[in-house]
């Protein structure tokens, strides 16, 4: 059967009330992402393109292909996630983390211990390489321990890509010379992949942060970055996703957020750490 184009269909757009509210609350559900009526024109940009691709005759036939398939969702979730970052990013929580973190989690390691760092959400990888890439080049240390680095993200999508590990000039645009020359092969298209050495330091899962089931099987780690997520949840969302973050860290690991994140009003169970470069959240109990 012919799919008819989507001029020739009978999409309800503008989304009545009920259908956006139905919409933002599935988007909610699945991901913790908080969207309403003020973001209206850019719940409809995206919906309408979905409901052209799923062949939904209508949007509350296309609701009810979100509720009953996973994949429909997935999908969904997907157009949703904001993708927008860079090789190191935030440069001063990699200093923190070779300056201060790493070496006050060796202080309980002998060499050769495991130190696992988590990057969630990973996006297109740029987050956990940056991590891999600044511990070889400002790291001493690092030949010395098994580091495990591990990238997460709800976006099935973007996490293809973050394997594949081409970069654009974007991307790489505040890596020094030398490293870009040194760990990145030139591509057609001014494209840039990175190396199979650092690809393959990196292991890709798919995680929502809001999800303790999807996280079990990850494990507890010595640092995580959690960066400019929790910015797109609401008060509750915030506390599932603290109580996680909590729960997948070893005892004293440390947490860093973005910028304009804290969690000094969300969780008892960390507490705040000045080092000179940076301030992050430490593992201390309680929940």
């Amino acid at each position: 059967m012919t799919i008819p184009p989507l001029a020739s269909r009978p999409i309800d757009v503008p989304l009545s009330a009920a259908a956006l509210k139905e919409i933002s609350a599935i988007i909610y559900q699945r991901s913790g992402m908080v969207f309403g009526e003020s973001k209206r024109y850019y719940i409809e940009r995206r919906v309408i393109d979905l409901i052209d691709q799923s062949g939904a005759s209508s949007v509350p036939d296309y609701i009810a292909r979100l509720r009953a398939d996973p994949d429909e969702s997935e999908l969904l979730i997907n157009s949703f996630t904001v993708n927008e970052t860079y090789f190191y990013r935030e440069q001063h929580q990699l200093a923190c983390l070779s300056n201060s973190i790493l070496p006050d989690i060796i202080r309980s390691k002998a060499p050769g211990d495991r130190i696992r760092i988590w990057s969630m959400p990973c996006s297109s990888g740029e987050e956990p390489y940056s991590i891999a890439l600044w511990l070889l080049e400002n790291w001493a240390l690092v030949d010395a321990y098994n580091i495990e680095i591990v990238g997460s993200d709800i976006d099935t999508a973007i996490l293809k890509q973050a394997v594949e590990g081409y970069y654009g000039s974007r991307s790489l645009s505040k890596l020094p010379a030398e490293v870009v020359q040194a760990y990145f092969e030139p591509e057609a298209g001014n494209r840039r992949r990175l190396i199979s050495d650092i690809r393959e330091s990196v292991n890709f899962v798919r995680g929502n942060i809001i999800d303790r089931q999807s996280l079990a099987p990850l494990g507890r780690f010595d640092v995580i970055f959690c960066r400019n997520v929790l910015i797109y949840f609401d008060e509750a969302a915030r506390e599932v996703a603290a109580r996680n973050l909590h729960e997948l860290l070893n005892p004293g690991g440390y947490l860093c957020l973005g910028h304009a994140e804290s969690m000094s009003r969300i969780s008892t169970g960390f507490q705040t750490v000045r080092f000179p470069d940076a301030i992050v959240y430490q593992e201390a109990g309680g929940k």
